[in-house]
C-alpha cells in the first residue's frame, strides 16, 4: 500500500483538503446553568459502576437532561451525556427500565449535535424510549486508542460500552434492549459497537457512515487526516494502516460484516453531488468516498448472508444534516421495531 510510503506528505495534503469540507460545528459551551445540580447520591453501599460516576446533572429542556460523567477510561476526565427521556421516566423508580436508543454524533460535533441540528426531541415516536447521546470526542472514532501499543486514555469504546452502559442501567432507567445509530464518524461507531459487542444491540443504523475505511488509499488517507484532527498524532488512534493492519481491520465494519449478518442493519448515503436538500452547487468529496464505502459494505453483507439489510443510497446529496434527519426518520420504524416499540 502506497499510503505508508508517503504518509507524512499525504497527511499534510489531506489536512489542506479538509479545510474545504463542511464539518459539523461544535456547540459553544453554555454559561452556568441554574438547572445544573450535583448528581444524586448512589444507593447506600453502591460502588462506582465500572469506573464512571455522574458528578452533576443539568436540566436542559423538557425531557432533556445532561449528565456530567467522570470516567476512568478517559483518564479521570469529565464528559457530558445528553438523555432524551421517555414519558413517565423516573430514575428513582429502580423497578422500571426503558428500551434504550443510542444516538451517536459525528466528527467535529458533540453530545448536543442531534438535539441542536434535528427535530429528534420533538418526535412522538421516541416518547417511549430512553435516547442516549454521549460525548465521543471531536475525533474520538468510538475506539480505545492504540497509543503506539500502550492503550489507555482515551478509551471511548470502553467508556460507552462498559462504563456508561452500566451506569445508565444502574441509576438512570436504561434497559437491556438497545439499538444504536449514528452519522458519519458516529455511523462507523454504530456499526462497530453492534459488531464488536455481540448481543448488546438489537439493530444498528449508519447515516453517511465511514463503513470501509480500508477500501483504498484515498479512504485511508482521508481518515488519517481526520485522525490528525486538531494537531493530534494520527498514529495514536489505530496505528499505521499497514504495520497495524489487524487493528485497522478490527475497526473496519466491512471486515466485521459476518458479525452483523444476523442483525437488522440500515445504511444510507448520498453520492456527494448536489441534492434536493443542498444549496445550489454544493458538493462533497467526503460523501462520495463514504458512498463507495457503504456500497462495498452492503455488498459484503449480502455476500455473507445478511438477513435484514436495508439500504437507502439515494443518489444526489452531500454530507449534511438535512439528509441525516431524513435518514433518522426513515430508519426509526426498523430501529423501534427491534425494540418492540410501536411509533
Amino acid at each position: 500500500m502506497t499510503a505508508v510510503l508517503t504518509l507524512r506528505a499525504r497527511i499534510r495534503l489531506v489536512l489542506a483538503l479538509l479545510l474545504a469540507l463542511t464539518f459539523v460545528p461544535t456547540t459553544p459551551a453554555r454559561a452556568a446553568d441554574p438547572a445544573r445540580t450535583a448528581a444524586p447520591a448512589p444507593a447506600p453501599g453502591a460502588a462506582r459502576p465500572h469506573g464512571a460516576e455522574v458528578v452533576a446533572v443539568t436540566r436542559v429542556a423538557d425531557r432533556q437532561l445532561d449528565l456530567t460523567v467522570r470516567s476512568t477510561a478517559l483518564g479521570g476526565r469529565t464528559v457530558n451525556v445528553r438523555l432524551l427521556t421517555p414519558d413517565g421516566w423516573n430514575p428513582a423508580d429502580r423497578s422500571r427500565h426503558w428500551p434504550t436508543f443510542w444516538l451517536l454524533h459525528g466528527c467535529c460535533g458533540d453530545y448536543t449535535s442531534w438535539t441542536a441540528k434535528t427535530d429528534v426531541a420533538a418526535l412522538d415516536s421516541l416518547r417511549d424510549v430512553l435516547v442516549v447521546m454521549p460525548e465521543a470526542g471531536w475525533n474520538g472514532w468510538y475506539s480505545d486508542w492504540w497509543n503506539h501499543g500502550e492503550g489507555g486514555d482515551p478509551a471511548w469504546e470502553t467508556f460507552h460500552t462498559v462504563e456508561l452502559r452500566h451506569l445508565l442501567e444502574r441509576d438512570w432507567g436504561a434497559g437491556h434492549d438497545r439499538v444504536v445509530a449514528g452519522l458519519s464518524m458516529g455511523g462507523q461507531g454504530a456499526l462497530l459497537y453492534a459488531a464488536r459487542h455481540p448481543g448488546m444491540f438489537r439493530a444498528t443504523a449508519a447515516y453517511s457512515g465511514s463503513a470501509h475505511p480500508l477500501l483504498n488509499d484515498e479512504s485511508v488517507d482521508r481518515l488519517m487526516g481526520f485522525f490528525a484532527g486538531q494537531g493530534d498524532d494520527p498514529l495514536r488512534v489505530w496505528g499505521d494502516p499497514v504495520a497495524q493492519r489487524r487493528v485497522w481491520e478490527a475497526h473496519d465494519p466491512f471486515h466485521l460484516a459476518k458479525r452483523l449478518k444476523h442483525l437488522p442493519v440500515y445504511l444510507s448515503c448520498g453520492d456527494g453531488t448536489t441534492g434536493p436538500l443542498d444549496p445550489p452547487g454544493a458538493t462533497s468529496a467526503l460523501e462520495a468516498d463514504f458512498n463507495r464505502q457503504n456500497h462495498a459494505l452492503a455488498a459484503e453483507l449480502k455476500r455473507v448472508g445478511a438477513r435484514h439489510l436495508t439500504t437507502d443510497f439515494y443518489g444526489p446529496g452531500t454530507h449534511a444534516w438535512p439528509y441525516w434527519q431524513r435518514a433518522l426518520h426513515d430508519s426509526l420504524p426498523m430501529l423501534l421495531g427491534a425494540l418492540g416499540v410501536t411509533g
